[in-house]
């Protein structure tokens, strides 16, 4: 059994939804929009797969022993 990260399985679903929605939205307003404001959607996406790949790496670590 993989030990827990920090995000309930919940959780991390909801993040991977809303990396896929800023990701998808960013291009879309980079050509709908004329100001740098779609920017603001890439960083969002950003912090929220660095968030994912911490607890990827927090599910990934063997558990102490006992």
């Amino acid at each position: 059994m993989r030990s827990a990260g920090f995000l309930s399985e919940r959780q991390r679903r909801t993040a991977w939804l809303g990396f896929l929605l800023a990701a998808l939205q960013a291009p879309i307003a980079a050509k709908v929009i004329d100001d740098a404001s779609w920017l603001f959607a890439v960083v969002v996406a950003m912090v929220v797969a660095t968030v994912i790949v911490a607890d990827d790496a927090m599910r990934r670590r063997p558990r102490p022993v006992e």
